[in-house]
């Protein structure tokens, strides 16, 4: 699992075998089953998610129902803001699947920052990253029709019909799973 990290790491920049070995050291490795909750709303919590294997699903629970915002899968990074700020979660991050994450803290990550400070550009690169796909995909799904929103998922993230509940995709597209079954009614119809 440790080289799937590596190899999304050297996209960025080259680490050595010291910086390597540490990385092994901080034993940050995590397995959580199908259906495990690994956050729940009104808790606190300090740990930050990079997705090695499987998938999470982070909902609210709003008068019941839950709102589906976003599916982290391979290689994707999870930062929930109350880490940032030290408040409750508003939202659940569930286990989609049997996943395998890199959990770590902004204490891990300071002393990371301060014994290579390498490891601190590479975090900046990755959150500036990461929020651009976010402000992107916010724009996106302001902006287009729940079909122009299916379409997209289908071109962009198509292992998600595959791997997630339909009425967890119908949550996340904004709609109902009756009005996902009535969409792709008429797609397959065109």
């Amino acid at each position: 699992m440790e080289n799937i990290l590596f190899d999304y790491v050297a996209r960025y920049i080259n680490l050595s075998d010291e910086e390597k070995q540490i990385i092994r050291e901080l034993s940050l490795t995590k397995y959580c089953k199908k259906g495990t909750c690994v956050l729940e709303a009104g808790k606190k919590s300090q740990d930050n998610y990079f997705v090695l294997k499987g998938c999470l699903r982070c909902y609210y629970l709003i008068d019941g129902e839950e709102k589906t915002t976003e599916f982290y899968t391979e290689l994707d990074v999870l930062s929930p803001p109350c880490v940032k700020d030290g408040t409750y979660s508003d939202y659940y991050i569930s286990c989609v699947e049997d996943t395998v994450l890199l959990v770590s803290n902004p204490q891990i990550e300071q002393e990371s920052f301060a014994r290579f400070p390498r490891f601190e550009m590479l975090c900046r690169v990755i959150s500036e990253n990461v929020a651009a796909k976010t402000k992107k995909e916010l724009d996106n799904f302001k902006t287009s029709s729940p079909e122009q929103r299916y379409l997209r998922l289908l071109q962009e993230r198509p292992d998600l019909f595959q791997r997630i509940p339909q009425h967890q995709l119908a949550s996340y597209l904004g709609i109902t799973p009756q009005s996902l079954s009535r969409l792709r009614g008429r797609l397959v119809k065109k």
